[in-house]
């Protein structure tokens, strides 16, 4: 019975991707093995995570995405733009356990300008390579802005407690080994760490995918997940991956 219910359905599924193939579409099952966001939400619950650290939160995508996903725990996001700490604050608000911080993220605290790329998304305080402007002509930058920097140990030292499991959740574009450099004593804590790496300079200065996993590794860390990210339109290479790592004695998950 079960094999006579399930050729049907393999075949209505085959018949509908090829058609939605042809409006440059595609259907999938909603598993982790295919989704992101759905292999998140089932890593976060394997590590047991009560708090994740939202570096570079933008205008709050990352923290709506773990809402959707089932994610109940503490959410702190970070985000050093203005304008989209403003769409941030805005989506937080009705949340009481999302909690919102106006700077940058680095190795110690001061004041810093930042780049502002058109597509927001981009904004770095390293200037932006040829490669990376020719991948992604949006994310080009149109001006800078004075931000503040602190340190993650300085950020969390009042809202994050000493039982808490955290993943640290990194899009700071090129930014990583600075803001990992400035975690202090809460490195501790950190269960998972999300991460971009980039096979190809995208930022002037900024540490590539070998360097990043070995940095990672000298941390504790074992990647558990990777996802393909910025990829160049023309000739199909991809740059930058998306990427979990867990703690080597947390690496098996069920």
């Amino acid at each position: 019975m079960a094999e006579t219910l399930m050729g049907p359905t393999r075949k209505g599924l085959r018949f509908l991707r090829r058609a939605v193939h042809v409006l440059g579409l595609d259907v999938r099952r909603y598993t982790a093995l295919n989704f992101i966001d759905h292999r998140r939400a089932r890593i976060l619950a394997s590590l047991g995570i009560s708090t994740v650290l939202d570096a570079g939160a933008s205008n709050g995508r990352y923290g709506m995405t773990l809402r959707r996903q089932g994610y109940r725990g503490q959410i702190i996001s970070i985000e050093p733009l203005s304008g989209q700490f403003i769409e941030l604050e805005r989506v937080a608000k009705s949340d009481p356990d999302w909690h919102c911080v106006n700077c940058a993220v680095g190795t110690k605290s001061g004041s810093v300008e930042i780049n502002v790329a058109g597509n927001s998304a981009s904004s770095s305080l390293l200037p932006m390579t040829d490669t990376h402007h020719s991948a992604a002509p949006e994310s080009a930058y149109i001006g800078r802005e004075l931000v503040k920097v602190r340190r993650l140990e300085d950020i969390t030292k009042d809202v994050l407690d000493a039982s808490d499991r955290v993943l640290l959740k990194l899009d700071v574009q090129g930014f990583e080994r600075e803001v990992l450099n400035g975690c202090g004593k809460i490195l501790s804590q950190v269960q998972g760490i999300e991460i971009e790496l980039s096979f190809v300079p995208l930022y002037k200065g900024q540490p590539l995918f070998r360097e990043m996993v070995d940095c990672l590794d000298d941390y504790g860390f074992t990647p558990v997940s990777i996802e393909r990210g910025l990829t160049d339109p023309t000739t199909m290479k991809i740059l930058q991956v998306d990427s979990i790592f867990v703690r080597k004695e947390e690496e098996a998950i069920e």
